[in-house]
């Protein structure tokens, strides 16, 4: 079994894990990433990037190769209720204004490859198809990991280990920090051509027994992604495709429009959802992105929430790596603090829409108010775009407007 040494090992090379490699690279640290896939690959994934996730793209500098690559401008979010109510915020509208006017539409298996180029770019290793076995510690601290290839078994040791391995992550289960809410749900996501009547806007629809968003990632491509409860979900097992197309139909706005003979590929599947950890440092390691907290798609904040969680990581711990011999939690306590700071208000706004949603006619109710009254559409889109602060519709008046 050999052994490498590293400062920082990144357990996972999407969003979360790959910004942060780069980040943290660039400043002059040794780090190696692992991940269990080849890139490029397939992600089920909404595909939406928010205004916010862009500007950090742009410090990364891969926006160019992306736009290349067949990326979209967005520019905003079309919501419809259970009862027909409709809102639709717009980026550019709201106030204060983004970074960047639009959002972009981008599939992951181009986000995700280029991210990892970026990642190799600034210095850092990227070892693919290698799967994390077990932590390593010592002195009751993390240590690094020992990890298996095709190859065989190897030691990692490194002063700090980053868990960027996603919803279900192995890190934060070995550190017995991972927790679960009580509102689980899957997504069942395609790629279909031919999708109609698509504009520049994402679109979310939202039924009884789940929700359904669109959104255009190409010129006659879309990225269609069934959200359902968990009781719905079972009904799928061993036929995920007949599923994913007749339960669009059971939405009067999707109905007709998703053609299962132009489903480009196959339906990918996520889920159970509202999972987080209780604490997101250790001695010697911490959590990043959907490792550190993932609770409901609906609001397409989930690679945003990675790319600037990566930037905590590299104002944050790289502090805490310039000082010698391994990374313990107290030094990581101003990353855990940040995140707080960031991103408490995202986490109570999308909880709060996640648990309207099963109150349809409150939810139709607040999107015909949100839809009707000046400004408020655009305020929610970006709040949930990560550019318009959470205290901006986390007020009394905002709220009694979106009911009342």
């Amino acid at each position: 079994m050999g052994n490498t040494a590293t400062d920082v090992l990144v357990v996972g090379a999407g969003p979360a894990g790959s910004a942060s490699a780069a980040l943290l690279a660039r400043q002059g640290h040794d780090v190696l990433v692992i991940d269990r896939a080849a890139f490029p690959r397939d992600k089920a994934c909404s595909e939406y990037l928010s205004p916010e996730a862009v500007r950090v793209l742009h410090r990364l500098g891969v926006v160019p190769d992306l736009e290349r690559a067949g990326a979209r401008p967005l520019a905003g979010t079309v919501v419809r209720g259970p009862r027909g109510a409709r809102l639709h915020g717009l980026f550019a509208e709201a106030r204060p204004r983004p970074a960047h006017a639009s959002g972009l539409a981008v599939t992951r298996r181009v986000l995700d490859a280029r991210l990892v180029a970026a990642a190799r770019d600034a210095g850092a290793r990227v070892l693919e198809r290698t799967i994390l076995e077990e932590l390593l510690y010592e002195n009751g601290g993390v240590a690094g990991a020992v990890v298996r290839d095709a190859t065989g078994r190897r030691v990692i040791r490194a002063r700090l280990t980053i868990g960027a391995d996603g919803l279900h992550s192995i890190v934060a289960q070995r550190l017995g920090v991972r927790g679960g809410g009580r509102l689980r749900r899957f997504a069942f996501v395609a790629h279909v051509g031919g999708v109609s009547g698509l504009g520049d806007s994402a679109e979310m629809h939202v039924g009884a027994d789940g929700y359904v968003g669109l959104n255009r990632i190409g010129d006659d491509l879309a990225n269609v992604a069934l959200v359902v409860p968990a009781c719905h979900a079972g009904r799928a097992r061993g036929r995920a495709a007949d599923f994913f197309f007749e339960h669009l139909e059971r939405f009067p706005d999707v109905r007709g429009r998703v053609d299962p003979r132009r489903l480009a590929r196959r339906v990918l599947t996520a889920g159970p959802f509202g999972a987080w950890a209780r604490r997101a440092i250790a001695d010697g390691a911490l959590l990043v992105g959907d490792a550190a907290d993932f609770f409901d798609p609906f609001t397409g904040e989930g690679i945003c929430a990675a790319l600037r969680g990566a930037e905590l990581v590299a104002e944050h711990a790289a502090p805490a790596l310039r000082a010698a011999g391994p990374v313990g939690a107290r030094a990581l306590a101003p990353y855990a603090a940040a995140r707080r700071r960031a991103f408490a208000g995202k986490w109570v706004v999308e909880r709060l829409i996640g648990h309207a949603m099963t109150w349809p006619a409150l939810f139709d109710r607040a999107v015909q108010r949100l839809g009707r009254r000046r400004g408020m559409a655009h305020t929610l889109v970006g709040v949930t775009g990560d550019f318009v602060p959470a205290r901006a519709v986390l007020n009394p008046v905002f709220l009694a407007r979106a009911v009342l």
